[in-house]
């Protein structure tokens, strides 16, 4: 079956459409210690690549949902509430995105095409969702393979953001076969852990396999428009596609030994490592730690070591390359060692994550006292940690990891809470992108502004459903405005640099020729405004004694008064022919 019936998604707007910035949508940070000694050493780059855009240029987004309605959704009324959670997200979509909804149970079905949202489609869309009923068992993988189908048969797909969510609150039923076997292709897929009976490991696996897909923990079924709204939040936001970062070794005086960002994926050749992070919403970071090997150096000097350069494709499809920088170090015979609390930070909390995937690993294998000890151990050592700390990420961690700690205290707890949230902890940190788990007031790591709005909206439509929540247009008057990042000027055409390098010589070579003489007005300006000596020609430098009497003198000079004139007459005329040709460049 084929799904190319896609409803193409009309510009109904009739205002003047907003300042882009197609130069300010990522902006590159490089920090790494100052100094390194001769002897040969490890140095440590962090690359923060920052999405700075305006959410009004973002992309347009086709979302598809697919929904689990198995017997098991009748539970703790979850059916209601994922109605509830559904009627958020579908008011929250703006003219320029669609939507359909894939719900599966013993089968799957798709409810409607991918259709534009417009004040009356979401009630129609709306009244299908209110009329879904549970019953049946969890064909998650007829499910998911129907959702990636109507993404990949899209007519109308060009310059548009596709995604699907995926929530389900059981385990998949085997005998109609394992979801996580289905391509998702290019797709992001943000899978949800609905419930306390949710089985974390398919949905993590199935997130990873896509494009920046995270796994979220709704243990309390009361959370999932919460949840929903952090999701939303991200994808209404997408600024940049397909970012790629690049870090190039300098020959002799470097060698990158790895290059960790988190699970996104990574190409590498003898010189160079490329990072593949994919889509990056507003305000959303990606960090890079490249570790660097020096080699001994035989004197002080102040070697660039490595070259970063990225680039990607902004909401409206348009291709952006950065010029490559480069990251310097001063090679010292002895280094001074500065404390720099953005590295000290970052190496804090990939040390923390791979302390959870350590214990999760020992848990899995009922080594539930070696975990417990594995995270407390990284507790421990965050709680020493001093450093300036904006964003409050060593106290989340703290916390995040005390929970994690009290979720092995026994085998039954552990899979009904710890699990699941140490996953969904993982996920987010390999990502380095929100994902909703335990008390999300709490947990703010890697939350945008938009994100946090989206859940103040959520909680109050939870308290109030038939209250609307305010629509994008009123969320994009409240967003903070991102600083503009201006482009770095454009390099000129090859053949018009081939062109300037032959006038250049040219122009040389008839100073050369004419002694020298640089034109600064016309030939009937008086001497002095005339010209302006910057050389000498060969006969200037034969002295007065070797140019025979006075009158000789004057004779000679009278000759070379004559030449020089006639001289100066093709240097107008070689001005003049510039000046045109440059006005007919320009």
């Amino acid at each position: 079956m084929t799904f190319d019936d896609d409803v193409a998604a009309q510009d109904l707007s009739t205002e003047e459409e907003a300042i882009t910035y197609e130069a300010g949508k990522t902006q590159l940070t490089i920090i790494n210690q100052p100094e390194a000694s001769l002897e040969e050493t490890e140095l440590k780059v962090l690359l923060e690549l920052t999405g700075s855009g305006e959410n009004e240029d973002r992309s347009p987004v086709d979302i598809v949902m697919v929904l689990d309605i198995s017997g098991s959704m009748k539970e703790e009324n979850r059916i209601g509430k994922l109605k509830i959670a559904m009627q958020f997200l579908i008011q929250k979509l703006s003219p320029i995105d669609r939507l359909s909804v894939v719900t599966f149970s013993t089968g799957s079905e798709r409810l409607f095409q991918l259709r534009q949202i417009t004040n009356d489609s979401q009630l129609e869309i709306i009244e299908k969702v209110n009329g879904l009923s549970a019953g049946g068992w969890t064909n998650m993988f007829d499910g998911l393979k129907t959702g990636v189908q109507v993404l990949k048969d899209r007519r109308f797909n060009r310059g548009r953001l596709g995604a699907i969510i995926l929530m389900s609150d059981g385990d998949q039923t085997d005998r109609f076969g394992d979801a996580r076997q289905v391509p998702v292709g290019i797709f992001a897929v943000h899978t949800f852990g609905f419930g306390s009976d949710a089985k974390p490991e398919v949905l993590k696996e199935i997130a990873e396999k896509s494009n920046g897909g995270t796994f979220s923990n709704v243990r309390d079924v009361n959370d999932l428009t919460k949840a929903f709204s952090q999701c939303l939040g991200g994808l209404l936001t997408v600024v940049v596609k397909d970012l790629n970062l690049t870090v190039t070794q300098f020959k002799d005086e470097s060698t990158i030994k790895d290059v960790s960002a988190g699970n996104y994926p990574k190409t590498a050749n003898d010189s160079s490592v490329t990072v593949s992070f994919g889509e990056l919403y507003n305000s959303e970071v990606r960090l890079a730690m490249a570790y660097i090997l020096l080699p001994k150096a035989d004197e002080e000097k102040d070697p660039d070591v490595i070259k970063v350069a990225y680039n990607y494709s902004s909401g409206k499809g348009k291709q952006f390359k950065a010029p490559p920088v480069t990251a310097n170090v001063n090679r010292r015979r002895t280094a001074t060692v500065k404390e720099i609390p953005r590295l000290i930070l970052e190496e804090n909390r990939l040390r923390a994550l791979n302390s959870v995937k350590e214990a999760r690993v020992l848990a899995d294998n009922s080594e539930l006292e070696r975990a417990k000890n594995v995270v407390d151990e990284a507790k421990n050592t965050l709680e020493r940690v001093k450093v300036d700390d904006p964003t409050e990420l060593i106290k989340t961690l703290i916390y995040e990891l005390q929970q994690i700690s009290d979720f092995m205290t026994t085998k039954d707890v552990y899979e009904k809470k710890g699990r699941s949230y140490a996953m969904s902890f993982e996920t987010s940190h390999e990502r380095q992108r929100y994902a909703a788990r335990g008390d999300m007031d709490k947990v703010r790591s890697f939350a945008t502004p938009r994100m946090n709005a989206y859940l103040d909206q959520a909680k109050k439509f939870d308290t109030d459903p038939s209250t609307p929540p305010p629509t994008e247009k009123e969320d994009l008057t409240k967003d903070p405005k991102p600083p503009i990042i201006e482009q770095p000027p454009a390099e000129p055409p090859f053949f018009i640099t081939i062109f300037n390098q032959v006038l250049k010589f040219l122009d040389d070579l008839l100073k050369f020729i004419t002694g020298h003489v640089e034109l600064v007005g016309t030939k009937d300006d008086p001497p002095a405004t005339r010209r302006t000596w910057i050389g000498r020609s060969r006969k200037a430098d034969i002295s007065l004694q070797q140019r025979g009497t006075h009158a000789e003198r004057e004779r000679r000079a009278s000759g070379r008064a004559r030449e020089r004139n006639s001289r100066l007459d093709w240097r107008v005329q070689w001005s003049r022919m510039r000046g045109s040709w440059a006005g007919e460049e320009a």
